[in-house]
C-alpha cells in the first residue's frame, strides 16, 4: 500500500483484493475511483471508518446470527490492525454516540429494518437474493450517532461477505494470517458514500484439502495438535475472506466431524458450507467406514451389490449428524451422492448404471426419512471423476434437482460440459478442478505449478457452457497454492469480470494489494515463475528432460536446458533485488510467496541441468564433468536449505508445510526420500586440475534456415465472423502469448464461415514442408471427436487437424491415452500438416477456427523435412 493513505490506491490495487478483484474488474476507471477508501476531513468524503487512529464503533443486533458474530469480531480485528487501536463491539443500538458500523442480515435485523422502515436505506434489491451484499453510508441513522456505514446481507453470509470486502479494501489482505501478509498501518480511513451492492454469480465456491500427507498434516500436528477445529477455524475464516462458502475437508485418513466434533460446530456457526469429497458419500469421510467396523457401526465391503443394507445404515448415520444441529435445522451442507470404490478406487469392473442409479435413489429416500421433506429440499452434489463420467456418457440417469459435477483430468484439462442440447437442470452444474494430484502419469504435490491464464480459460469456458452452480479446486495443502487460488475464487464471485483484459491486470493487482502500490512488478516475477514452472511439472523433471547443444570445440552448448537456466538466473536475480526493497515485516510473505517458490525451482532445473552434463561429460571421460558433479551436490544441499529456511520463519510457524518428496521420481508415486542425482566422476591428474574450473559455455548455434517459427499473436491479419472475435491472451501456455476465439463456448464455426487468422511468411529454403501448430493441450468437453483446427497454404484447401485425447484414468495403453500422457507432461499439443513441396518466398498460411477450446500458441514451417513419395 502507499505510504500513509490508501487513496493512492491504483485501479490494479483494487482489484488484487481476492474476491474483490473480480467484481471490480469490469468498472469503469472513475467508478472505481470512487470506491476507493480514501482520507480528509471534508465531510462529503464519505464515512470516517478510522479517524485519527480511532476506529468507528461495531455494532450488531443482539440477537446476530452466529456468523455475523464471528465476522464482526474479526473486523474489529481488522480495525486494531489497520487504525492501531480495537474498537467496541456493541450489542444492540442503545446509548451509542460517535461513528458506528453496523452489520446485519435484512429481515433478521431488527437496527437494520428499522432503518429500512424509516426510508433511510433501501436493499430492497436484495431481498431473497443468494449472499448479496449492500454497503450504505448513512446520516443520523438513530439517536446519539451522526453517521453509520451500514452494512446489510441478504442473507448471513451476504453480511459476511459485506464486511470482509471492506476489510480487504482497507488493506487485510484475505492471507494475512495463511501467509504472513502484513497490515499497513493507517491514521485515517474513510470509506465512500456511494452505496455499494455486490453478490455471486456461482453459488457454491471453495476448495478441497487433499493429498496432505506429509506437509499439512504434519504441520497442523505440530501447530495445532492434529487437524481439528483449531486449525479448521483458520482455514473457515481464510475462505470466506476470499469470499468462498464451500470446503472439502482432508480426507488422508481423517474424518472431519468424526476426529473432531467441534469442527463441525464451528464450521456451520462462521457460515461455511461444508461437503465431502467425490468418493466420500452422505456427508461420511471414507476413513469412518474402516475405523468403526469393530463398534458395529459399519461391516463388510465396500460393494453396494453384496453390502447394501450397511453401507444405508453408515449413509444414514451421515445425514442424521446433518440433522443434529437441533431445532428442526441442518447444519450447512452440500450432500455428495454416488458412489466410487473404497479407496477414491475406480467401481469394481462391469458396474453397471442401474446400479449406480439405485444407489442414488436410495440415498435421495435416506434423505427424505432423515430429514422429513423431499430429496429436493436437500441441496445435492454428484461428482462425474474419472469412470462415473463415462457411466453418465453412457446414459446414466440423473435426477434433475442434482448438480451435475464436471471435472477436469486431474491436469488442467476439462473432461466434459453440459451438452448445450441437454434439457435444463434445476441443480445446474459444476466443475471439480485439481492444482494438484496423487496420479499418473505424474504425482505433483509439492509446489505450485499452476498458470493462472490457463484457469481463467478453462474456467471462463465452464461459465460460458453453463457450469455455474459449483466450483471448488483441489488445492493439496492450500500452501504453496495461495496464488492461482485465489485467483480461482476471485473469478468464482464475478466470471464475467473476469475479462481477459481484468486477468492481464490480476498479477500486479494481486502483488499490489499483498505488497504495497510500489510493489507491482511482484506481479511480472509470479507470471514468469507460473509460466515456467508449467512447462513441465518438477516432478516429471530429470536430466533428460530437456536438450543440451552439445560439445563444441570452443566450449559448451547449454541449447534450450541451457536457455532455461538463463530464464531462471534471470528472474531468481529479480527476486533479490525486489527483496531489497521490502519492509522487513514484508519478508516472510515474500517468502513464502515468491521467494522460495523461484529460487526452489530454480536450484531444481539447475541441479538436473548439471546432471545432464556431468553424464554428457563423464562418457568421453572430459574431466570437466567433476565440476557438474560438484555442482549437482550444492544444488542437492540447497535445497535442503531452502526448505529448512521456510519451516523456520516466523518462529516456525510453516515448520512441515514443505515437506513433501520432490526429486528424482522413477514411478508416479512418491519416492521414499529425497535422493541425490546418479553423478559420474572422471579419474586422473587433467581431472584433478580441471575440477573446480567452471567450463567455458558458448551461444547456441544458430537454427536451419528450413525453419520458420511464428508465435501465434504475430498474426498479419485477423478475420473475425459469427459473432466471434480472436483475442490474445499473454503467458497462457509456454510461449509469449496464446490466441484463442472469444466469447468461449460458441458452436463449431466451418470455413466457409471465414473466421480465420493469416500469417505472412517468408520461406529462404524452399522443400518438402510440415507445419506444425502448438496448442495448448485441451479436451473435447462434449465428447464426440477431439477438438479440431483447419490449415491452409496460399488459398489452398483447407486440412483440418484433431487432437484427440482420451483422459481417463488407469493405464496408458491406447493412442489417446498415451497422446493425453505426452501432452499432459509436456504442457502442450502438436498438430502437423503436410505442405508438400514449398518454394522460398513470400506465403501465407491461415489458421481456421473450427471447435471451441482450441489455443494457439506458435506455428512451425519446415521445409528441412525429407521429401515424401
Amino acid at each position: 500500500m502507499a505510504d500513509d493513505t490508501l487513496a493512492a490506491l491504483s485501479r490494479r490495487t483494487l482489484m488484487g483484493s481476492a474476491a474483490l478483484g473480480a467484481a471490480l474488474a469490469a468498472l469503469p476507471a472513475h467508478a472505481l475511483a470512487a470506491l476507493e477508501p480514501r482520507t480528509g476531513t471534508d465531510p462529503r468524503a464519505g464515512f470516517k471508518l478510522i479517524a485519527g487512529g480511532i476506529p468507528a464503533t461495531v455494532v450488531i443486533d443482539a440477537d446476530a446470527d452466529s456468523a455475523v458474530r464471528h465476522v464482526a469480531t474479526n473486523f474489529v480485528a481488522d480495525l486494531e490492525r489497520v487504525g492501531g487501536t480495537r474498537p467496541q463491539l456493541v450489542e444492540g443500538t442503545g446509548r451509542l454516540t460517535g461513528p458506528v458500523v453496523l452489520i446485519g442480515v435484512i429481515g433478521q435485523s431488527v437496527a437494520i429494518d428499522r432503518l429500512v422502515a424509516a426510508g433511510k436505506i433501501d436493499a430492497g434489491d436484495i431481498k431473497g437474493e443468494w449472499e448479496a451484499f449492500r454497503q450504505i453510508v448513512v446520516d443520523d441513522p438513530m439517536p446519539g450517532v451522526a453517521q453509520a456505514l451500514v452494512i446489510v446481507g441478504s442473507d448471513r453470509r451476504g453480511a459476511v461477505f459485506g464486511t470482509y470486502d471492506i476489510s480487504a479494501r482497507i488493506g487485510v489482505s484475505p492471507w494475512h494470517w495463511f501467509a504472513d501478509v502484513p497490515v499497513r498501518r493507517q491514521h485515517d480511513v474513510t470509506i465512500p458514500a456511494d452505496a455499494r451492492r455486490d453478490q455471486p454469480k456461482v453459488r457454491y465456491r471453495g476448495f478441497f484439502i487433499n493429498d496432505e500427507d506429509p506437509c499439512l498434516s504434519g504441520w497442523a500436528k505440530k501447530a495445532f495438535g492434529g487437524v481439528n477445529s483449531a486449525m479448521y477455524a483458520h482455514v473457515f475464516e481464510l475462505l470466506l475472506r476470499m469470499k468462498g462458502n464451500y470446503l472439502w475437508p482432508a480426507m488422508w485418513g481423517k474424518a472431519f466431524a468424526d476426529d473432531d466434533p467441534n469442527s463441525l460446530i464451528l464450521a456451520d456457526a462462521m457460515g461455511v458450507v461444508m461437503g465431502n469429497s467425490h468418493h466420500e458419500p452422505m456427508l461420511r469421510a471414507q476413513a469412518e467406514w474402516h475405523r468403526h467396523k469393530e463398534g458395529g457401526i459399519t461391516g463388510g465391503a465396500w460393494d453396494y451389490s453384496k453390502n447394501a443394507a450397511n453401507l444405508r445404515t453408515f449413509w444414514r448415520g451421515g445425514i442424521e449428524r446433518m440433522m443434529s444441529k437441533g431445532g428442526g435445522r441442518p447444519y450447512d451442507s452440500l450432500v455428495t451422492v454416488g458412489m466410487r470404490g473404497d479407496g477414491d478406487e475406480a467401481m469394481a469392473e462391469g458396474t453397471a448404471t442401474g446400479l449406480l442409479e439405485r444407489i442414488v435413489a436410495d440415498q435421495r429416500q435416506i434423505i427424505v426419512d432423515v430429514t422429513g421433506k423431499p430429496a429436493e429440499a436437500t441441496p445435492q452434489v454428484w461428482a462425474l471423476y474419472k469412470e462415473v463420467q463415462d457411466y453418465y456418457d453412457h446414459g446414466m440417469k440423473v435426477p434433475a434437482d442434482v448438480t451435475l459435477m464436471f471435472s477436469d483430468d486431474n491436469w488442467g484439462q476439462i473432461r466434459r460440459l453440459p451438452d448445450p442440447a441437454a434439457p435444463a437442470r434445476s441443480g445446474g452444474y459444476g466443475i471439480y478442478y485439481h492444482f494438484d494430484y496423487v496420479g499418473v502419469p505424474r504425482n505433483y504435490k509439492w509446489i505450485n505449478t499452476n498458470q493462472v491464464e490457463k484457469i481463467w480459460q478453462q474456467m471462463d469456458l465452464a461459465y460460458q457452457r453453463g457450469a455455474r452452480t459449483i466450483w471448488i479446486a483441489n488445492v493439496g495443502d492450500i500452501k504453496p497454492m495461495e496464488y492461482p487460488l485465489g485467483f480461482f475464487l476471485a473469478q468464482a464471485w464475478n466470471p464475467e469480470a473476469m475479462t481477459p483484459a481484468a486477468l492481464a491486470d490480476y498479477p500486479a493487482s494481486w502483488a499490489a494489494a499483498t505488497f504495497g502500490a510500489n510493489h507491482a512488478a511482484i506481479g511480472e516475477i509470479i507470471t514468469a515463475y507460473s509460466q515456467y514452472t508449467a512447462r513441465r511439472k518438477p516432478e516429471l523433471i530429470d536430466q533428460d528432460s530437456f536438450a543440451l547443444g552439445g560439445i563444441m570445440p570452443d566450449g559448451l552448448d547449454g541449447g534450450e536446458f541451457g536457455a532455461m537456466i538463463a530464464e531462471w538466473d534471470a528472474l531468481e536475480a529479480k527476486v533479490q533485488t525486489v527483496r531489497a526493497q521490502l519492509r522487513p515485516e514484508q519478508l516472510d510473505a515474500y517468502y513464502q510467496l515468491i521467494e522460495f517458490p523461484v529460487l526452489a525451482m530454480a536450484n531444481l532445473y539447475r541441479m538436473y541441468y548439471c546432471t545432464a552434463w556431468d553424464r554428457m561429460l563423464g562418457k568421453p571421460n572430459d574431466p570437466r564433468a567433476n565440476y557438474f558433479a560438484g555442482e549437482v551436490e550444492t544444488a542437492f544441499r540447497r535445497d535442503s536449505e531452502l526448505t529448512r529456511r521456510y519451516h523456520t520463519i516466523n518462529g516456525g510457524k510453516w515448520d512441515g508445510m514443505m515437506a513433501q518428496v520432490h526429486m528424482n521420481y522413477v514411478l508416479w508415486n512418491d519416492p521414499t526420500q529425497q535422493s541425490l542425482p546418479s553423478i559420474v566422476r572422471v579419474g586422473g591428474e587433467s581431472a584433478a586440475a580441471e575440477r573446480h574450473v567452471a567450463p567455458k559455455f558458448v551461444a547456441a548455434r544458430a537454427k536451419s534456415e528450413g525453419v520458420v517459427t511464428i508465435e501465434a499473436p504475430a498474426f498479419t491479419r485477423a478475420n473475425n465472423a459469427k459473432g466471434l472475435r480472436w483475442t490474445t491472451i499473454p503467458h497462457l501456455g509456454s510461449t509469449a502469448a496464446a490466441v484463442l476465439a472469444m466469447p468461449q463456448g460458441a458452436p463449431s464455426t466451418s470455413p466457409a464461415d471465414g473466421m480465420s487468422l493469416e500469417y505472412d511468411v517468408t520461406v529462404r529454403k524452399g522443400g518438402a514442408a510440415t507445419l506444425t501448430l502448438y496448442l495448448t493441450p485441451t479436451l473435447d468437453t462434449v465428447g464426440h471427436r477431439g477438438v479440431r483446427i483447419g490449415v491452409s497454404l496460399d488459398g489452398g484447401p483447407v486440412e483440418v487437424l484433431t487432437a484427440q485425447l482420451e483422459a481417463t484414468g488407469g493405464d496408458q495403453d491406447t493412442p489417446g491415452k498415451k497422446r493425453w500422457a505426452k501432452a499432459v507432461c509436456d504442457n502442450v499439443v502438436q498438430l502437423s500438416a503436410d505442405m508438400h513441396d514449398v518454394a522460398a518466398g513470400r506465403h501465407t498460411i491461415k489458421v481456421w477456427r473450427i471447435d471451441d477450446n482450441v489455443v494457439l500458441q506458435r506455428l512451425v514451417l519446415d521445409t528441412d523435412r525429407p521429401a515424401t513419395a
